[in-house]
């Protein structure tokens, strides 16, 4: 049976096949560092959390006449030459510092809800773009789902949230991990990770609407052999992804850069969880292609399309 518990500042989750933490004060949003154990392996998370949440961003072609402010960093090792601005601050997981949340219990799940509101305007943008996370815990998986989603305060041309999906790798030479796979490259060994190089020297992925990859999995083989993966359920919504070195593995997403209407909710719902072998992610990835949202409530949980 799975079970939900609060310890201060920390929400503790506890099922048949893993055990996880989601903090409310701090460092927050998604599930928490280290937290996220595999009782079968008895593996967990290497980064800095899964499903960390940080802002609103559109696409920034003419930078000279922005602000500094509205800049988002980039032309260095770290952030590449992909020029971008802000659309909605501050960055939830290192300046929310605190998220309201609301739980369900189900017979063979729980579930947690928190969200947020940006309060920093980002002209010509106003305050008050929204942001919401539910994640999901079924007791007899090794696995969750977390449906993330926002809406702008106002009309925006092009928008999209960035993300950790699944999360970040924290390493020394790869002593951590195998190698890595990305559905839509292939496999990677750890040694091309031993020196920081930017998001867009490799791996870089980009949208394509014309070839879409048949799934979106991203993943890391831990040391003991265990697979841990994110899975991008709707592969269509998926903008940008990067996996590069910079002093760790950075695993972002970016996910929307679409036209949006004030008030409209654009969302995303990811697969996490640790598996035997690639066959084994594209079997649940097939089983859950599609999925747009989640419903949720004390007699049951679904995804929706």
């Amino acid at each position: 049976m799975a079970t939900i518990r609060q310890e201060g500042s920390r929400l503790i989750i506890e099922t048949t096949q893993f055990q996880a933490a989601i903090q409310t004060e701090g460092y927050v949003s998604g599930v928490a560092e280290g937290s996220f154990v595999d009782r079968k392996s008895g593996a967990h998370d290497p980064g800095f959390g899964l499903l960390i949440a940080d802002f609103l961003l559109e696409p920034g072609s003419d930078l000279a006449t922005t602000p500094r402010d509205r800049r988002y960093s980039h032309g260095d090792l770290y952030h590449g030459n992909i020029p971008k601005r802000y659309v909605a601050l501050p960055q939830i997981c290192t300046q929310a510092k605190r998220l309201p949340f609301e739980i369900t219990r189900g017979a063979d799940f729980v579930s947690v809800r928190q969200w947020h509101t940006w309060d920093v305007p980002c002209p010509p943008y106003r305050a008050g773009s929204k942001w919401e996370q539910h994640l999901l815990f079924p007791d007899d998986k090794r696995w969750f789902l977390g449906w993330d989603r926002f809406a702008c305060a106002d009309d925006v041309a092009s928008v999209a949230m960035r993300m950790d999906m699944p999360g970040h790798i924290r390493h020394h030479g790869g002593d951590v991990f195998r190698q890595i796979y990305l559905s839509y490259h292939g496999t990677i060994p750890q040694h091309e990770f031993h020196q920081n190089f930017p998001p867009d020297a490799k791996f870089r992925y980009k949208r394509d609407d014309r070839r879409l990859p048949k799934r979106f999995i991203r993943a890391v083989q831990m040391d003991n052999g265990v697979w841990l993966a994110g899975m991008a359920l709707d592969r269509g919504i998926v903008t940008e992804a990067w996996c590069h070195q910079r002093d760790y593995v950075c695993m972002i997403e970016e996910f929307g850069r679409q036209k949006v209407r004030a008030g409209e909710w654009i969302g995303a719902v990811h697969l996490v969880g640790y598996f035997d072998s690639v066959h084994e992610m594209e079997t649940v990835f097939d089983a859950f292609h599609g999925a747009k949202g989640l419903d949720v409530s004390t007699s049951g949980w679904k995804t929706t399309k």
